[in-house]
């Protein structure tokens, strides 16, 4: 008994089911002729193009052999039992071999109930037919039309039912899903990455799969797109120059149009709307905590990141009361801990000031406060510390004044119109006054903007008491390392993006721009405006050692009004 029962219709279920299992128990004996007859039916068509099917001949893909394969697997979800590791080795791996892609619809479903009852009713399957399942998420086709839709939510519908039987099932799923995560160097497989990764996303908002391996599948979802970033290059030259100023550099400079570039363009919309879905389902705070322990491990301490980072922001971003509120109250307890080490704390401050500048759902009172707690504890700093400018060991202290100061130079005009926010900030000029001598340390742009602002604004009495020391403004900026990790430059995203961003265009300046004229050599202080080339200017900006703040103040003044851009990760935002 073989083929011919299963192309027996007028046999009962239960009359296929026993002659299916005599067969399966007749191999066992020896007797192996009607099991490799059952073993030719669950051949299946493979498309040339499947480079993840198993090398199979083709056979025609007519009703009568869909029928037939049908039926069999139908009958072998019920006799899962009967199944030997050894005596039926070669069906077992054509089962979970099988790319379900090259099935028609009804083949599919039956091979997934199979897939399940394998899972569930024995252990020793249970790996094998998640490994299946997650080989078949990983090798769906580009293109999926509705059918093929349905059938992707079968095989999460699979993967669900089993969690659901086997408890142990998603922390055995998690090492799989790890392991067929489409490496970065891997480019003949890499695009592959953008629906495998919209899959974990799915699965990350499963009931049962999520509550368990949630955190671990936002990790390594967060693992990815830093690995995608770090291969986006900016300039060198750009990152490296600290005469070129940031304020300037928004969208106008795009990252130019690689694989790379376009995947994580694409991740960042998936995740953006897996991340609204979350909201939706009233689990975007549990998600947001998750998401931050991912920042916290694999994008903190990361260098050179541009866009990683912004799964955290557009988080926020949904629930700017809660979310937004945590993500800065968490970056500065990190930047306040001493049990943090000096990189840990730098970052997080520069995270925060780079978060605080540019969120525009944070409401003016609360970036007062954040700013108030910065400046206290600046303050607190200078008091106890009676050394000379040294940014190698005062490195912490040197990168909370200059978040403060990059903070206001987008935020000082909504924040001076309440008296109150104002007088919080009064610490601040005794911090810029100390020995320690920030002005002189921080990174020149940031610097130079916060001065025009504040003189015009009057934020504080600015007077001859700041005096800069002798000593190299580009050696000690360097020595800082201060980067502000907020560029945008992908085109898909940017959409969801800049809606809740502030760019440097839109902050209104406290004060007006006054007649250009280039402050050059005193010799030719005189000279005409017309004389002058500003884009060769534009190299001798620094604060001049020698001068006071207000004489720095009034030569600023008469900078340029154009600044290049910059598209350094340490220094643009």
């Amino acid at each position: 008994m073989g083929a011919e029962e299963v192309e027996n219709a007028d046999l009962s279920d239960k009359a296929l089911v026993s002659a299916i299992r005599e067969v399966l128990a007749s191999a066992q004996s020896g007797d192996t002729d009607q099991y490799n007859e059952l073993v030719q039916l669950m051949y299946i068509k493979k498309k040339k193009s499947g480079d993840d099917a198993m090398a199979q001949p083709e056979v025609p893909d007519d009703v009568d052999v869909v029928a037939q394969r049908e039926t069999l697997l139908k009958i072998l979800s019920r006799s899962v039992a009967c199944l030997d590791d050894v005596h039926h080795n070669h069906l077992l791996q054509l089962i979970l071999g099988t790319r379900i892609w090259d099935h028609k619809p009804n083949v599919i479903y039956a091979l997934l109930d199979l897939i399940i009852s394998l899972a569930t009713t024995s252990g020793k399957h249970l790996s094998s037919c998640l490994d299946t399942l997650v080989s078949n998420l990983r090798s769906q086709p580009r293109k999926l039309d509705n059918k093929m839709l349905e059938v992707l939510s079968r095989v999460h519908a699979a993967l669900h039912k089993i969690s659901y039987l086997v408890p142990l099932a998603p922390s055995i799923l998690l090492p799989i899903l790890a392991q067929s995560m489409p490496s970065v160097h891997d480019k003949a497989r890499l695009q592959v990455v953008v629906p495998y990764v919209k899959n974990l996303l799915k699965l990350e908002n499963s009931s049962i799969i999520g509550k368990v391996v949630g955190k671990d599948i936002l990790m390594m979802v967060m693992g990815r797109f830093r690995d995608l970033d770090s291969e986006i290059e900016c300039d060198d030259n750009l990152q490296n120059d600290s005469s070129l100023a940031m304020f300037d550099m928004e969208l106008d400079v795009a990252v130019e149009g690689t694989l790379v570039s376009k995947l994580l363009d694409d991740l960042m919309v998936e995740s953006f709307n897996h991340l609204k879905s979350c909201q939706d389902a009233g689990r975007l705070d549990e998600v947001f905590e998750n998401l931050f322990e991912s920042f916290e491990n694999l994008i903190l301490n990361t260098q050179k990141l541009k866009f990683s980072q912004f799964l955290m922001f557009y988080a926020c971003s949904l629930d700017p009361e809660n979310c937004g509120v945590k993500f800065a109250s968490k970056l500065l307890e990190k930047f306040l801990s001493s049990n943090n080490n000096q990189v840990t704390r730098t970052n997080a401050v520069t995270y925060l000031a780079s978060y605080l500048a540019r969120a525009n759902f944070l409401s003016a009172s609360f970036v007062a406060s954040m700013l108030k707690r910065l400046v206290d504890e600046c303050a607190d700093y200078c008091r106890t510390c009676n050394d000379d400018a040294r940014p190698e060991v005062h490195q912490v202290f040197y990168s909370g004044c200059q978040a403060i100061l990059y903070v206001l130079c987008f935020r000082m005009r909504s924040i001076l119109e309440v008296p109150h926010f104002q007088s919080q900030l009064t610490p601040l000029e005794s911090v810029l006054s100390h020995k320690l001598d920030p002005l002189r340390v921080c990174l020149s742009s940031v610097v130079s903007e916060f001065l025009i602002q504040a003189k015009a604004c009057g934020l504080f009495i600015v007077s001859d008491a700041f005096i800069f020391d002798d000593l190299s403004e580009s050696e000690l900026s360097r020595a800082l390392g201060g980067f502000f990790p907020f560029p945008w430059l992908l085109e898909k995203s940017n959409s969801l993006i800049s809606p809740h961003f502030i760019k440097r265009s839109e902050v209104k300046k406290t004060y007006e721009q006054a007649e250009v004229t280039v402050y050059g050599d005193t010799d030719n202080e005189e000279d005409s405006d017309d004389d002058v080339d500003p884009d060769n200017e534009m190299n001798k900006m620094s604060i001049t050692p020698k001068h006071s703040v207000m004489h720095e103040t009034e030569r600023l003044l008469k900078m340029p009004s154009r600044i290049s851009p910059s598209t350094s990760p340490r220094e643009s935002l």
